[in-house]
């Protein structure tokens, strides 16, 4: 038993001694404290809890990238998800390509097609090739409606937010690994004028820190222990100082320490020992977005305005100064501009004021890439009476480059739904798979993907780890899709409340009524045209 003083409590530290095992594998020993550790008992049965990790199961969590090779040639089998749509993915791995080499900027993409042709697929494919580095946002055309601000400002913090700045800084930090760190603690008398206090502890150490090539020891003061007391490092610890701040960062445990426990944590990363001088010049790389500085100087607690959402509207000349020292940086060689996505979907939604400000906002000069989504044809763009292809005004689609997706196949859906069913974790027949396919060529495939979980559940119920046809036929009856559900409300139309259906009847009928009418009066003004013709002959 070891003593450690932690929080002015002592605690006393179980540890169990066994000699090292050729596995390699090791795992930390956790403080016990007095009270449990007469409870515990040592034996050889040991239990061992399985922990499960909750993942969240979206419509396009199983996305994981375009499925293309080098060639930019989609590749067979559900490659990273993607199914199907070949020659939209070529597109937009074209607009991949150009995005990563930084060729393209302030351009715009049309995604066209019907529901339910993976067209947010195909986008969030998009996102998932580009990665972190390079901002993504992703908005639909009804939001900027339902803001507390005015539209354009909506879109404009859309659009810095898809843009990226990459900040190059320069700090000098103290790289090795801990051999030894020495705290020694002294009482101070009441009279010492040294001291800032009448009497207390003061604090002094030295940390010997080594490379592959060299060896130093450093004088610590107050601040440095606690700093190094509060990120627990110890002999064998790998890290880093900044020298600036004197911020400490640990990076592992040195792979020349892998054998001081027989066991360590998952957590535990091991690193090799740094090379050269302690001493070096490292360079850092800061990636914010343009929304992000802008938010922070608009107000005194901007920074906190990020993390609750509430950043309203900001002002012109905010921005124009912000450009103006991010261009200066770009000058000095300290930032470069890192242009992203700003993904619109169901972009029908927009009125004319949206579509004139995106026409203006393209040809500024740190403009992002814009993809933007419809499934409409050719429709009323809204607020006016004028019909224009997918909603969008004329002027706006010629700076479109329009990517079409066409309906899935059969051996698609099929494969479509495999991926969904490994993605669920579900267990399915081929004779129910084969079934859920037919379904979702005569209805629709959101359809059949919905029927995967709820026919599970359904297998569940009935205590069977695979789902047969019964359980597709059960929940098929359960649920019902749209065509069912259209004809079954044009059998009991006239027992809805609202039912303009009726109400349309009922005016053609007495439409059809009326020139009827109209017609049996033209009828008889005829008889009598012709009987008193007939009367004037006679006479």
């Amino acid at each position: 038993l070891k003593t450690v003083f932690c929080n002015e409590k002592l605690i006393k530290e179980a540890t169990i001694h066994s000699p090292p095992t050729q596995s390699d594998q090791y795992c930390n020993l956790f403080p016990v404290s007095p009270i449990m550790s007469s409870s515990i008992q040592i034996s050889n049965n040991a239990s061992v809890r399985e922990l499960t990790r909750l993942e969240r199961i979206g419509a396009h969590s199983h996305i994981r990238g375009l499925g293309l090779d080098d060639a930019l040639e989609p590749r067979k089998g559900g490659s990273q998800g993607m199914v199907g749509q070949p020659a939209a993915r070529r597109a937009v791995g074209v607009i991949y390509k150009m995005i990563k080499e930084g060729k393209i900027g302030g351009r715009a993409i049309l995604l066209a097609g019907k529901p339910g042709t993976g067209k947010t697929a195909i986008a969030m494919g998009l996102a998932q090739e580009l990665g972190e580095d390079t901002p993504f946002t992703t908005m639909s055309g009804s939001e900027v409606f339902s803001l507390e601000m005015s539209k354009t400002e909506a879109l404009t913090q859309a659009f810095r937010k898809s843009i990226g700045v990459r900040i190059l800084e320069e700090t000098e930090v103290i790289e090795g690994e801990v051999v030894e760190i020495q705290v020694d603690t002294a009482i101070s008398s009441v009279g010492e004028k040294t001291t800032k206090s009448k009497g207390g502890m003061e604090k002094s150490g030295r940390l010997t820190l080594c490379t592959t090539e060299m060896e130093t020891v450093y004088d610590l003061g107050t601040k440095m222990i606690d700093s190094l007391t509060k990120e627990k490092v110890s002999a064998g610890d790998v890290i880093t100082i900044d020298k600036a701040s004197g911020k400490i960062t640990k990076l592992g445990r040195s792979f020349s320490r892998s054998r001081d426990y027989d066991a360590m944590g998952a957590q535990t990363r091991f690193v090799q020992t740094p090379e050269g001088e302690l001493q070096k010049r490292k360079e850092v790389v800061h990636t914010v977005s343009l929304h992000e500085i802008d938010v922070i100087n608009s107000r005194q607690q901007g920074f906190l305005a990020l993390f609750t959402g509430d950043t309203g509207e900001i002002k012109a000349e905010i921005r124009e100064q912000i450009d103006h020292k991010v261009a200066e940086w770009r000058e000095e060689g300290r930032a470069t501009i890192v242009p992203g996505v700003l993904f619109i979907d169901e972009v029908h939604m927009l009125d004319m004021e949206c579509f004139s400000f995106l026409n203006r906002a393209l040809e500024s000069d740190m403009a992002p890439v814009l993809v933007i989504a419809t499934n409409r044809g050719i429709s009323k763009i809204r607020g006016t009476d004028y019909k224009s292809p997918h909603g969008i005004p004329l002027d706006l689609l010629d700076r479109l480059m329009i990517v079409s997706t066409v309906p899935y196949e059969r051996d698609e859906i099929h494969s479509i739904l495999k991926v969904r069913c490994e993605e669920e974790d579900v267990e399915m027949s081929d004779e129910a798979l084969e079934l859920l396919t037919r379904i979702g060529m005569e209805t629709s495939l959101r359809y059949a993907i919905q029927m995967v979980i709820t026919a599970s559940l359904v297998a569940e119920k009935r205590k069977s780890t695979e789902v047969e046809i019964e359980d597709i036929k059960r929940v098929y009856t359960l649920f019902v899709d749209v065509k069912r559900s259209t004809q079954f409300l044009m059998e009991y139309q006239n027992e809805f409340m609202f039912n303009e259906l009726a109400d349309e009847e009922s005016e053609e009928d007495e439409h059809d009524n009326d020139e009827s009418e109209d017609t049996d009066g033209e009828v008889e003004k005829t008889r009598v045209n012709s009987h008193n013709s007939n009367e004037m002959d006679e006479t």
